[in-house]
């Protein structure tokens, strides 16, 4: 009889079933995005790769203003009076291998450091406006990273792996948890005036072998249209119309391809283009914001740096105030002493000028984007980190640079249930070698998932015949950080 019916062209029970089924749930789903946010403290969004969360999460978002080239600790939040008293002489120690084998004497910090805030935290006087809110900082002075390579290092901490082809913990983020806004993509990189990708390029923000809707979306802060093709070409309804139709043809595709999870996810992204037209523009449009704000965050400077990172940090907050869950923050290149676009931290010459320069485009605007946060009551469920790919050597490259230092550097960590004013882990006397509470990229990222609620070792993806996790087969939660 069957055999028959598709003889004579006419579908069978099990085929209808099987191509109107997702239709259902494309209705629900239509459904679950009339709601601009859906999510509770534990019962995630029907987007998510996990059903709840695995504990109780002391933060929703993330922030992760990311410091492309290499901060040297021992000029920023890592003190080392030794380094003044052996300033010229050779190095005590034996030297390991370094990026250009150039290497110099001992160098001192050009930087002066002062106890800062109620707690004391040593900050140096590159960050003036970080030191005012250094209760909110909770400083690792033990980090470590195997790779002491650029595009490597990039990789590493974004994904803790050193090559591309793997998610980003912004991906990992947005896949574990699900988006709160539907409007809005769950994983953000925000760019302004000469920012660009780090070396590694957009693959830094990969979704690897996630679907595809985690990968991060790159929004221009500064440009007419933040997102190349955004503005609308056709009234909405019309747009609604076509959308509508090329759903029906997809969802057949989709059905043929047995729920693919990556054809599902082109899918959805078709979807959140069309709410982007007008979600994206309004974002953007920060002419609402007061004098007052933009004063505080810097976009009134002089310095077109420091103004266009500074809008970044604005946005940045009002993608949190959006519910967006994982938001990139990329530092601008500086002519003076800086170590190229891709990597503007980069000083193997010129230290203290080319610090110095990007000390001053991100220092306030940070730091007002965690003033601006505490004071809208947005800081405890928002974690920020602050990282770059690895630190710098307490020696010279040639007269007053320094090379790369995978072997202990410096991050830290704000809002989101962090224990503010708190230095954690450190370096020996010369800052070279992490010698106290070592840790890891992967312990970062450990404590990350840890706050949004959930336990690392459990948020996998199985591909290609394993349990792939963000942290590979590693990482511990650095509880003493936590509040």
């Amino acid at each position: 009889m069957f055999g028959d019916r598709r003889e004579r062209g006419m579908t069978s029970r099990r085929s209808f079933l099987e191509r109107s089924s997702t239709g259902f749930g494309a209705m629900a789903l239509a459904g679950l995005m009339n709601d601009s946010a859906f999510a509770g403290s534990t019962d995630l969004p029907a987007d998510a790769g996990l059903k709840k969360t695995h504990h109780e999460p002391q933060a929703k978002r993330v922030i992760f203003c990311f410091m492309s080239g290499g901060v040297s600790h021992v000029d920023s939040f890592d003190p080392k009076p030794m380094l003044k008293e052996l300033h010229g002489k050779p190095m005590p120690v034996s030297i390991e291998r370094t990026q250009f084998n150039n290497n110099g004497n001992v160098m001192a910090s050009p930087f002066d450091f002062k106890p800062s805030g109620d707690s004391g935290l040593a900050v140096s006087s590159m960050f003036p406006k970080l030191a005012s809110v250094a209760d909110e900082l909770a400083v690792i002075r033990s980090i470590t990273t195997p790779v002491n390579e650029h595009a490597q290092g990039n990789f590493f901490m974004h994904s803790g792996f050193p090559f591309m082809g793997y998610p980003s913990a912004g991906a990992w983020c947005a896949y574990g948890l699900g988006s709160e806004n539907q409007n809005l993509p769950g994983y953000v990189v925000l760019q302004s005036g000469n920012a660009v990708p780090p070396h590694g390029g957009v693959s830094l923000f990969s979704n690897g072998f996630l679907p595809a809707q985690h990968q991060g979306s790159i929004l221009q802060a500064d440009k007419p249209e933040a997102i190349r093709n955004i503005q609308a070409l056709a009234p909405a309804m019309a747009q609604r119309q076509r959308l509508d139709f090329a759903r029906t043809f997809d969802n057949e595709f989709l059905a043929a391809s047995s729920g693919d999870a990556q054809v599902e996810a082109a899918i959805r992204n078709y979807e959140t283009a069309f709410r982007m037209q007008s979600s994206v523009p309004e974002l953007c449009d920060i002419s609402g914001e007061t004098k007052a704000t933009h004063t505080l965050y810097g976009l009134d400077s002089d310095d077109p740096e420091k103004a266009a990172y500074a809008r970044q940090c604005l946005l940045a907050r009002r993608l949190i105030e959006r519910d967006v869950r994982f938001i990139e923050l990329s530092c601008l290149t500086k002519g003076i002493g800086a170590g190229g676009a891709a990597n503007p931290w980069d000083q193997h010459g010129d230290l203290e000028n080319g610090h110095g320069a990007m000390g001053f485009q991100v220092d306030q605007p940070i730091a007002a984007l965690i003033s601006d946060l505490r004071e809208r009551g947005l800081l405890d469920e928002t974690l920020i980190v602050w990282a770059g790919e690895f630190g710098r050597t307490p020696f010279s490259q040639g007269s007053n640079g320094r090379d790369h230092n995978p072997f202990g550097f410096s991050v830290w960590l704000a809002g989101g249930g962090v224990k503010g004013g708190t230095a954690y882990g450190a370096t020996d006397e010369l800052g070279y070698h992490a010698v106290e509470d070592k840790c890891t990229v992967y312990d970062l990222w450990a404590t990350v998932l840890h706050q949004l609620g959930i336990n690392h070792e459990k948020l996998t993806y199985r591909y290609s015949g394993r349990d792939m996790r963000l942290t590979d087969v590693h990482g511990n939660v650095l509880h003493d950080v936590l509040s």
